[in-house]
């Protein structure tokens, strides 16, 4: 009988008191056996060190607060296992979650595997939220296949246009990455992270549409608990600035423009955002003049873009994948 590799778990939490507890129940409720858990607590001020005490079963670290990437590469710093994880500690795996991932990695020998997730939003209702990814629907399953192979030419592609696979997700070889997650990023970690993995060597992954996880909706999520000028102040003009810039050397010129085109339409969108809702006309000006800095004729081409798209998500009629910019 093969033994099963061990997955190590990293599971980073913040005032998290109210879920963590559920998130790390669902890990240990695994079918898949060969587990280590490691809590990695960002410095929380609540009662969440007390939750987690008597847990038998997870190693609880304790750090400074220093941010979700910090305390996601204090676990791999503490890991074992050749296979890694990363569950947020308002998220929910279901029993088959690593059992099936596993498998699937192994017997493929892919870097990394993801699943799909039911998407449970604040007014209580939920969706399979990969089926609506514009971005993954040419590679979705024909003829009832549960799991999708990508390539590297494709893997590449996708990753350039967002990140489909949030930390929950996915796991990963850990030979697989050499720097871990970035710990100057804001928001997106995960998808720097992705991409450093992708852009350093050829690569192959899977996914499943299946919905082995599900994933929690409040104002204290990272990413989906922000407001859409949030999300593009700290995700699409901070944290892209930085992945164009480290990644510069490794894209072609047609994937830096691809970047900088959606760079620069999240400067003129949230430029938008502080003039009308905001009436501040200066920083208006200032994110303006950043956008124009990188390629005018781009951010002429952006402003009735981003007029057009803000008009048809307010009727309704724009279909979007995670509030992507184009």
């Amino acid at each position: 009988m093969t033994s099963k590799p061990l997955v190590s778990i990293i599971m980073p939490t913040y005032n998290r008191a109210d879920s963590i507890v559920h998130a790390v129940n669902s890990v240990l409720k695994q079918t898949y056996p060969s587990i280590e858990v490691l809590v990695v607590d960002d410095g929380s001020t609540d009662h969440t060190r007390s939750v987690l005490e008597n847990i038998e079963g997870i190693r609880y670290i304790l750090q400074e607060h220093g941010g979700q990437a910090k305390a996601r590469n204090t676990g791999l710093q503490h890991a074992s296992g050749k296979i890694i994880a990363s569950l947020d500690s308002d998220d929910i795996w279901y029993p088959d979650f690593l059992e099936t991932c596993v498998a699937k990695l192994v017997a493929g020998n892919y870097d990394f595997v993801f699943a799909n997730w039911d998407q449970q939003w604040e007014d209580g209702t939920v969706t399979d939220f990969l089926s609506q990814d514009l971005y993954l629907q040419p590679y979705f399953p024909k003829n009832g296949e549960d799991w999708v192979t990508l390539n590297n030419e494709e893997i590449r592609k996708i990753y350039l246009h967002g990140c489909p696979s949030p930390s929950s997700s996915l796991i990963f070889k850990r030979s697989s990455t050499k720097s871990g997650w970035n710990n100057e990023i804001r928001v997106g970690d995960d998808w720097f992270m992705y991409l450093d993995m992708i852009l350093t060597a050829p690569r192959t992954a899977a996914f499943t549409l299946k919905r082995l996880w599900s994933k929690r909706i409040d104002k204290k999520n990272i990413y989906d608990g922000r407001k859409r000028n949030e999300v593009l102040e700290n995700l699409y003009v901070a944290d892209l600035h930085k992945m164009i810039q480290a990644f510069k050397s490794r894209l072609s010129k047609n994937e830096i423009k691809a970047l900088e085109n959606k760079h620069i339409y999240s400067l003129v969108e949230l430029a938008k955002h502080h003039l009308i809702r905001e009436f501040n006309v200066r920083e208006t000006g200032k994110l303006l003049g950043r956008s124009f800095s990188i390629n005018a004729l781009r951010t002429f081409k952006s402003i009735p873009e981003v007029i057009s798209f803000g008009f048809n998500r307010k009727t309704g009629r724009h279909k979007t994948s995670r509030n992507r910019p184009h």
